[in-house]
């Protein structure tokens, strides 16, 4: 595996504590947190594009 796609030993321990986090919720909370996370991801995309995009210039 690349090393730019692994995980740093710091986001290693908090995806462990989130996934301590998400075994206890709810289905209904799952799914809720689950699409406000991908919303705040393409959120992210579109910010680094329009930075992207607006650095060239």
């Amino acid at each position: 595996m690349n090393d730019a796609n692994k995980l740093t030993l710091e986001q290693e321990f908090k995806l462990a504590i989130y996934t301590k986090k998400v075994y206890r919720l709810s289905n209904k909370n799952i799914k809720m947190y689950l699409i406000e996370t991908l919303k705040q991801m393409m959120i992210k995309d579109n910010i680094i594009k329009y930075f992207i995009k607006n650095s060239m210039s």
